[in-house]
């Protein structure tokens, strides 16, 4: 395949040449793609507050506090972490359908609150909520 005219050749080509625009558009593409996902976890966020329905505790309930040093509280009351399967299997036997209000403070380590849940789901609690300030009450 011939690229050129037929006839007369003194006249300028009019045709434009995408194949570098083509390149270059290549390029940024495979670029976007390395750098979007290191853009999306670099994002700050703040968490505690949150607008929703107020939910009034019930009397068979247990709530979990872990402050911003990473200490865990059953009810107010100091609870180590090891402890804290045993506690659940308790509460459970005593009150099957038992609710945990979970609470943490804005400066606790998301590992920390992760174990802390991932500890309740496999004690086999089937409620779990989270416990949050409404906007503006700082």
């Amino acid at each position: 395949m011939a690229f050129g005219r037929m006839g007369d050749t003194s006249e300028p080509m009019s045709d434009m040449n995408v194949i570098p625009l083509v390149d270059v558009m290549l390029v940024l593409l495979v670029i976007f793609i390395i750098t979007a996902p290191v853009i999306s976890h670099s994002v700050d966020l703040d968490l505690p507050q949150a607008t929703s329905e107020p939910v009034d505790e019930l009397p068979d309930s247990v709530t979990l506090s872990l402050d911003g040093s990473g200490d865990l509280y059953w009810n107010n009351e100091s609870v180590s972490l090891e402890r804290l399967p045993a506690r659940l299997r308790d509460a459970l036997e005593a009150q099957p359908d038992i609710a945990i209000y979970l609470r943490a403070d804005r400066d606790t380590r998301y590992e920390r609150l992760a174990r802390v849940m991932a500890e309740v789901r496999q004690s086999g609690v089937s409620r779990m909520a989270f416990v949050s300030e409404p906007e503006g009450e700082q």
